[in-house]
């Protein structure tokens, strides 16, 4: 019992380690300087320490980063010399749990935009949880516990059939229980992939083919399970927009864009050894929780406003584009027969509040503790960059986090509550990797959920 007591204290040492760098980031002896755009608005990010030699971010992170590798190390070590076998072993479902820990996170976009929906029933997020707790079994080949899940999904689904149909609205009930026999038939292949792992040789082509086939069969169940969970929305759910920000594009529900990028030059993108000519990114926007963000970028989306615009920023934090005229006096968006930019607010879902908080980052709200319901937390969500002492000063520019959970600890950046974050990049989000500065976005179209936006008589 104290050696047990011994490395959890040693692993929340290490975790208190990441949370203290945030802190620190904040205090008397560190600053960020901004220019004067912003963090995230034709700015750039830089940590200057004062009195110190060596300032740079990555030189700083990763001299924290080698002592909280020391305490895990340690913590692992020990419990590995002793049988780790004989201590408790946290839930699965943790590994998928909303949270602000530093580096055990759901960076999940799927995931994080189930959790986004405005819907409250313990059941759904109990199936949910084996659902997604798969998902990590089969990526760490932990194959017996991946088949524990998926049986755990099957038992769930015929156990709380009833509950889960009384949950959804009367007008979504038809495609609810089309949508609840599909997810009860996906299970079916999903099982039999994992079977077929188990059996097959190991490093043989069998075993291969079974785990391939029991991510694509995961995936389609995950598919399934957020299209039910969206249908326990009620269909006339929307969200109050403020009186000032009525005209306004507003998207109330959800929509879908893709983007296709090319090289100036014609080269190839290498991503991981393999190789491209383009790449296209698939975004879910989240009129959910950013009506206003989201109906602004699908608005634009739509009007074709990104159509051969370039990458503006790319420096492996993240990537920015957005800007119409980068080396003139107007940075965003200019309506037809209009002289001025189209402005949109700040717009953050805090957790548990019912309404959104419009005009102020959670900090100047006397809530820098609160948790958003979008956090920036994945590979690829998106942002839109703003100036940096005006909250409502945002228009066209937007960004996609390259999210690394060492440099920007969810619940301890500098992000969460202080920028929009409107959606996530759900397919192609990794061939973000060699998207630069100079790449041209050769298509930007909005593939779904259009009818969802209401343009609030703007042009």
């Amino acid at each position: 019992m104290r050696v047990a007591k011994f490395i959890a204290s040693t692993f929340v040492a290490a975790l208190s380690c990441y949370s203290n760098v945030a802190a620190l980031c904040q205090n008397s002896r560190f600053r960020c300087s901004y220019s004067k755009w912003g963090i995230l608005h034709r700015g750039s990010l830089r940590m200057t320490s004062l009195g110190s030699e060596d300032s740079s971010p990555k030189s700083f992170f990763n001299r924290m980063n080698q002592a909280v590798r020391f305490c895990v190390a340690s913590s692992v070590a020990l419990s590995t010399f002793i049988g780790s076998s004989n201590l408790p072993v946290l839930a699965d479902s943790r590994l998928n749990a909303p949270s602000s820990a530093g580096t055990r996170v759901n960076s999940d976009a799927e995931s994080l935009l189930r959790y986004g929906l405005p819907i409250s029933n313990k059941e759904i997020r109990e199936i949910q949880n084996s659902v997604e707790a798969a998902k990590v079994d089969l990526k760490t080949r932990r194959i017996i516990f991946a088949k524990q899940d998926i049986a755990n999904v099957k038992a769930l689904l015929s156990r709380y059939e009833s509950k889960l149909l009384n949950a959804v609205p009367a007008a979504n009930l038809v495609a609810a229980k089309e949508s609840l026999e599909n997810l009860k038939s996906d299970v079916v292949p999903l099982l039999a992939a994992i079977e077929a792992e188990s059996a097959a040789g190991s490093g043989s082509l069998q075993e291969r083919k079974g785990l391939d086939d029991a991510f694509e069969a995961q995936k389609l169940l995950s598919q399934e399970l957020s299209r039910f969970e969206e249908l326990m929305v009620p269909p006339t759910f929307t969200r109050t927009i403020p009186d000032e920000f009525k005209s306004l594009p507003a998207l109330q529900r959800r929509a879908e864009v893709e983007m296709t990028f090319k090289k100036p030059d014609g080269s190839q993108y290498d991503v991981d050894g393999r190789l491209y000519d383009s790449v296209t990114v698939k975004m879910v926007i989240d009129g959910y929780n950013a009506p206003l963000t989201g109906g602004n970028f699908v608005d634009l989306i739509s009007k074709g406003f990104y159509n051969g615009m370039t990458i503006q920023r790319s420096d492996g934090f993240v990537i920015q584009t957005g800007d119409s005229n980068p080396s003139g006096a107007v940075h965003g968006y200019v309506p037809k027969d209009s002289k001025t930019e189209r402005i949109i607010p700040l717009e953050i879902s805090v957790k548990d509040d019912a309404e959104l908080l419009y005009g102020v980052t959670t900090e100047d709200d006397m809530r820098g503790y609160a948790a958003t319901v979008l956090p920036f937390q994945s590979y690829g969500a998106l942002g839109m960059a703003r100036s940096e002492f005006e909250a409502n000063s945002a228009s066209s520019q937007f960004f996609w986090l390259l999210f690394e959970s060492d440099l920007t600890p969810a619940g301890k950046n500098m992000l969460d509550g202080r920028y929009s974050c409107f959606g996530y990049t759900v397919d192609g989000a990794d061939l973000l990797k060699d998207v630069k500065e100079g790449d041209v976005i050769v298509s930007a179209k909005v593939t779904k959920g259009l009818e969802n936006l209401s343009t609030g008589g703007t042009i």
